[in-house]
């Protein structure tokens, strides 16, 4: 008995063993493994291996991550995943390690292989380490070296650079080590950024969503990268060093201090973050962020300009010696196209170089290095090639060596407030400041005198010119009064309507006829579609001037008080960005208004169809956004009549023959007196889906109503979804509900319209989803008004944290719809 007792004791002993080797130790042999629940544990303590399942996510990953992070399981604290594409949707996962050398992930449950390590060549007795460093190794059991690896996974980033990582590449091999994000917070599958060294030119490191570059640290300088001003050589804490030679290009850091745990983690909000572990919290914290401010967007300015933060918000401008491309679209605060040179390079040895101080050096990629030779050499090697744009020192230790030539644009600079390089830029010598004084003196008094001559020519000009046209002009408006009709005092619309009794107008009737044979008797071809107040047709004058038509249909879902509303508000309004009206005509039976005419349609027509809405790229679609915005503005604030329009949505925006966006139909528009902030009606009309909360509920309408609409406008613009009708699999939300779901699960970039192709910048559209975000919030009190959306959209400040939106549910009332030609228009009651 005593024997058989001992028996059991050294059974249970052995089990004990056998089970702590397995799961205290930092090692897995062959016929080993972990399994769901289990963890492997470096030597010191200072890294783990395990199962982890994320946020939300149902699914179960394998992942390293510090120890002290404990149960926490997301992008911030694993540090590499191997199944990050392929969850294992249950617990029965295990890890092992064949014969071969192969690290395999399994599923119990079925046996299948979720992932493996698969390396190119095998050996014996293999073993699988996880190192102090976070490193998972395979090597051979009996090998001393401890840097020969079978395999390693610091050769397989995710989204976490740790130290002694290395991003670049391995010229022999071909391998490619960057870091990639995850697709969420939660989500660790391959992600839309990543951070990279390019090794064209002189390499250097930039982050990329899908092919598109959205920031560049810039070329290594021999102390830091020159878009990196903060990160210090001579850190007490990290050590940066950059390798570049025959075989491999590659960027890592080194910590000094083992005491202190740092990483660079890219998130998936398209941030490089270097964190810090901070004890007494017991997390880590941000010490750095890139990119972090306007300028840091690549190519923010355009070729041969510069980006300076300090002279927010016009932080772009040209380099000393050129001038904008584009000077109309410069002053508005488009500088995509960059500048040019101001004087023609002659190409000779009287050309000169413009310093540049203190600057980040331009893009690399297309330069030429040679870090053997001295600045004096450089300049005169760029001055002898015709092609050389400019030229800097490719190192700046010890008072700057070798040399960098530029043969194309300069693209991506921007002025530093410490640590930036000079920059030598090729001008014409005439640009130079340092001219002669006496010559500069004689030249400047030529020049007053050749001017006065100049200015009087051109006045005797203008005069004539200005007295002919004007004889022009007066003809030519008589003339179309004797074909078209006379202008009358507008007292026939203005009666029965309040406020316009005291407000007469000057409005151009026009007759019947004249709009029939502009029409060709209202001829089906001209038809160009059909509202709520009736069809509207297409129509061209005598003299060639293009018109639009809508007519009033007797079964319309509008009438004659929309009418006479839509003639009193627009003929008073005047702005680029609301459709003009020409004039109307009220002969005998007919209401028709009179319209500019609008070539490319409605913005619907190209948003929500797939194939015509590839034409807006973002820069189109920000500035219809910027356009409607403006619109708004000049309706809430600053024309002479407050203007609630009240039915603000896609098909209510037109576009000029310049996608320029003009906003149309004032039917159900309201004036406000100057003092009035609300109006309130027991008749609801709009279209759902655009309406806001209390519009819909209470009949109360507001500034805030039209800005709540304009916020659904943003996020349609920026998804190319409609708000109404929207469906997703995972919720009944519609696109307000998912956007917001979105935002608050850090997935907003989800929501960006795939069509896009990259032709966007990332900061612009994701401020854009917040600021439509701000503006579709459930209380009116909380949304903005159209000053502040106007100065958000132009902005780069910080942006309130939105509230939950309004009717996110598609459906949550009953209504009674109207539709025609596919525009809605729901007439509610009111509680």
């Amino acid at each position: 008995m005593a024997g058989f007792t001992m028996l059991i004791i050294c059974f249970f002993l052995l089990s004990y063993i056998t089970i702590t080797t397995t799961l205290s130790l930092d090692t897995i042999t062959l016929g080993q493994s972990i399994k769901d629940g289990e963890k492997l544990v470096s030597s010191g303590n200072v890294f783990e291996l395990g199962f982890f399942r994320p946020g939300k996510s149902s699914g179960r990953y394998l992942g390293i991550w510090y120890k002290k992070d404990g149960e926490k399981s997301d992008e911030t604290t694993v540090a590499w995943v191997a199944n990050r594409n392929k969850p294992i949707s249950d617990s029965s996962g295990f890890l092992s390690i064949n014969a071969q050398g192969s690290l395999v992930l399994k599923m119990n449950s079925t046996n299948n292989i979720v992932w493996s390590s698969n390396p190119s060549t095998s050996l014996q007795n293999p073993v699988a380490v996880l190192l102090e460093s976070g490193n998972l190794v395979v090597k051979g059991g009996n090998d001393k070296n401890p840097d020969n690896f079978l395999w390693q996974s610091f050769d397989y980033p995710g989204n976490t650079l740790l130290p002694g990582m290395k991003l670049g590449k391995n010229l022999v091999t071909g391998k490619k080590w960057f870091l990639s994000s995850w697709k969420s917070i939660d989500d660790p599958a391959l992600g839309y950024f990543t951070y990279q060294v390019d090794y064209r030119g002189s390499p250097q490191l930039f982050l990329r969503m899908g092919p598109k570059i959205i920031y560049r640290a810039g070329s290594w300088n021999g102390l830091r990268w020159t878009g990196t001003p903060l990160l210090e050589p001579k850190n007490p804490v990290i050590t940066y060093n950059f390798v570049s030679n025959e075989t491999e290009v590659f960027y890592t850091f080194n910590i000094r201090n083992r005491s202190v745990q740092s990483k660079l983690v890219l998130n998936s909000f398209a941030e490089a973050r270097r964190l810090k572990w901070i004890d007494s919290t017991q997390t880590w914290e941000r010490f750095s962020t890139l990119p972090y401010d306007l300028c840091e967007d690549y190519d923010r300015c355009g070729s041969s300009a510069s980006c300076n933060i300090s002279k927010s918000p016009d932080v772009c401008e040209c380099l000393e010696g050129f001038t904008p491309k584009s000077p109309g679209e410069w002053k508005i605060q488009e500088w995509t196209e960059g500048c040019v040179q101001r004087a023609q390079l002659p190409c000779n040895h009287s050309d000169r170089f413009r310093k540049h101080k203190e600057v980040k050096l331009p893009d690399t990629s297309l330069s030429w290095v040679d870090n053997d030779i001295s600045l004096a050499e450089c300049e005169k090697l760029c001055l002898n090639n015709c092609s050389c744009t400019a030229y800097a020192n490719s190192d700046v230790r010890e008072g700057g060596t070798g040399c960098l030539l530029w043969f194309r644009d300069l693209h991506d600079i921007r002025n530093l407030p410490v640590n930036g390089q000079d920059l030598y830029v090729r001008v014409a010598a005439s640009e130079l400041d340092n001219i002669d004084p006496m010559r500069q003196s004689n030249t400047r008094r030529r020049h007053i005198s050749e001017k006065k001559w100049v200015i009087i020519i051109v006045t005797c000009v203008v005069s004539a010119m200005g007295v002919l046209v004007l004889g022009w002009i007066i003809f030519m408006c008589k003339r179309k009064l004797r074909i078209q009709g006379k202008t009358h005092n507008s007292h026939d619309i203005n009666d029965n309507n309040e406020e316009s009794k005291t407000d007469d107008m000057e409005l151009l009737i026009f007759d019947l006829n004249t709009i029939a044979s502009a029409t060709d008797n209202f001829a089906d071809k001209n038809k160009l579609g059909e509202g709520g107040f009736g069809p509207v047709y297409k129509g061209t004058l005598m003299e060639g001037q293009e018109i639009a038509i809508k007519r009033l249909s007797k079964c319309s879902g509008q009438g004659v008080d929309e009418f006479k509303n839509e003639v009193i508000l627009i003929a008073k309004l005047q702005h680029r960005n609301l459709v003009k009206l020409l004039g109307c005509c009220t002969q005998r039976d007919e209401r028709m208004l009179i319209y500019e005419y609008m070539p490319n349609k409605s913005l619907d027509y190209f948003i929500f169809d797939k194939t015509r809405r590839e034409l807006l790229d973002w820069s189109k679609r920000i500035q219809i956004i910027g356009g409607i915005a403006r619109g708004l503005l000049y309706l809430h604030q600053d024309s002479r009549l407050r203007i609630i329009h009240r039915d603000l949505k896609a098909s209510n925006v037109l576009l000029d023959n310049e996608m320029n966006p003009k906003i149309s139909d004032f039917g159900l528009a309201k004036r406000f007196r100057g003092d009035q902030t609300k109006g309130e009606t027991n008749r609801v009309v709009g279209t759902y889906g655009y309406m806001s909360p209390e519009y819909v509920i209470d009949g109360v309408f507001s500034v805030k109503s039209d800005i709540f609409s304009f916020g659904v406008l943003i996020l349609e613009m920026v998804s190319g979804k409609r708000n109404r009708g929207f469906c997703h699999t995972d919720h009944n939300h519609n696109l307000l509900g998912h956007a917001w779901r979105l935002w608050n699960d850090k997935r907003a970039v989800e929501l960006i319209d795939q069509l896009l192709d990259y032709s966007y910048t990332l900061s612009e559209i994701l401020r854009c989803i917040h600021i439509g975000l701000l503006c579709v919030q459930q209380g009116p009190e909380d949304r903005p008004n159209m000053s502040t959306v106007v100065l958000m959209l132009g902005g780069e400040g910080s942006l309130p944290k939105p509230r939950q939106p309004g009717f996110f549910a598609e459906r949550i009332l009953t209504e009674h719809e109207i539709t025609i030609n596919d525009i809605t228009l729901s007439l509610l009651e009111p509680r």
